[in-house]
């Protein structure tokens, strides 16, 4: 799935909903069990491309007192990531200004819903568990899986 088709499909989140995740995600929940089942899935893959990209230390650091708690790496694993899919969800720019500057990082925000889209969209095309269309970008999103980005002093 190219950029442009990806940040089209969270463009579709509806914020009018908000503080309602399930509602919020919906739209692009629809949009993607319309299509065909590989693109589901490669939609997962470039999500998990992007949360991996901003998986680091130096994030870590910016995304909040909940979320960071100090050296040496003391952080809630979850809520960093959670972090980080809020940094998706807040569209292209957005994302590019936070992975080019980490101090651009969101404090305390939150966005898990996000990591359920694209298995929310399998299960109600196919009726298979959606877990069939995760890990499958040849890296992790979880916590500490980019190990340059967490490298000391990084």
């Amino acid at each position: 799935m190219d950029d442009a088709t990806f940040w089209g499909l969270i463009s579709k989140l509806n914020w009018k909903y908000e503080g309602n995740d399930e509602k919020v995600v919906a739209p692009v929940v629809k949009a993607l069990a319309a299509l065909p089942e590989a693109e589901i899935a490669e939609f997962q893959n470039a999500l998990t491309l992007k949360l991996y990209a901003i998986d680091g230390r130096a994030w870590a650091r910016e995304s909040g007192e909940t979320v960071w708690w100090g050296e040496p790496d003391s952080l809630s694993e979850d809520g960093f990531l959670y972090s980080r899919c809020a940094v998706v969800a807040n569209g292209p720019e957005f994302f590019d200004s936070v992975l080019g500057d980490c101090k651009q990082m969101p404090k305390d925000i939150e966005f898990e819903a996000l990591l359920y889209v694209a298995p929310t969209a399998f299960e109600r095309k196919t009726g298979r568990d959606g877990d069939e269309v995760r890990d499958k970008a040849g890296v992790s999103y979880e916590t500490y899986s980019n190990k340059a980005c967490w490298q000391h002093g990084t």
